[in-house]
């Protein structure tokens, strides 16, 4: 089994900042491939980006290219969101998620889920 656990939501005006964090235990090898995604209210859960297990590999969501950084720790088994210039529409439950392989052109099938950090932008 794997656990995962976000931290790091909260209030903060658009153009400002926040980082997300999500911890990971469990089982390594399920975590090889991880992501963020989120769900704004009304609306399906979408992909943000998401990273290999050596760092070497990212992919992002064109909304949020260039603001919005994905890292990993893999020494401290915790992934990193790093989210630069929100705007009010960025206000969604951020959700932490792995799974053993990535995918260049799967960047879905996440079989692990963390419980989502909300983050709010007003603007």
């Amino acid at each position: 089994q794997v656990q995962l656990v976000e931290s790091g939501g909260g209030l903060v005006q658009a153009g400002g900042s926040l980082r997300l964090s999500c911890a990971t235990s469990g089982r390594t090898f399920s975590t090889n491939a991880m992501g963020w995604f989120r769900q704004a209210p009304g609306k399906e859960r979408e992909f943000v980006a998401d990273i290999s297990l050596s760092g070497g590999s990212t992919y992002y969501t064109d909304s949020v290219k260039g603001r919005f950084t994905i890292s990993r720790n893999s020494a401290r088994n915790t992934v990193y969101l790093q989210m630069n210039s929100l705007k009010p529409e960025d206000t969604a439950v951020y959700y932490c998620a792995a799974k053993a392989y990535y995918s260049v052109i799967n960047h879905g099938s996440y079989d692990y889920w963390g419980q989502g950090t909300q983050v709010t932008v007003s603007s």
